[in-house]
């Protein structure tokens, strides 16, 4: 049976999930809420290398993306961010959709899953 790695759980989520050389990373959000959507996003993928990292894994390796705004409309400036920190070549499959997050603040949430 396959070992599942628990990165920093606590009661209610991990910080990255591990299996069958699969890192699933939880929702990722800035740590300062009061930054504009491009300031918010960049710390979120800044949040998504660390954890990659800590797996033994980063960007060049995603598979999978959700990504949450609170606003639609910030689309267009989130992509600028998101497109420059992609490596050439390298998208994943993404979803990109207008939603409401926990922390009114936050305006991104992103997740991924990339593999080893």
């Amino acid at each position: 049976m396959s070992r599942i790695i628990r990165t920093e759980p606590n009661a209610i989520l991990s910080r990255a999930v591990e299996y069958h050389g699969f890192v699933y990373t939880p929702g990722a959000l800035a740590r300062d809420l009061a930054k504009d959507i491009k300031g918010q996003t960049a710390e979120a993928l800044a949040e998504i290398d660390a954890v990659l990292d800590l797996h033994g894994t980063d960007k060049t390796r995603l598979l999978q993306a959700q990504i949450w705004l609170k606003h639609i409309g910030d689309r267009a400036a989130m992509n600028e961010v998101w497109a420059a920190w992609l490596p050439e070549g390298g998208a994943p499959v993404r979803a990109c959709v207008q939603a409401e997050l926990a922390d009114p603040r936050a305006l991104v949430e992103i997740m991924v899953v990339a593999c080893k």
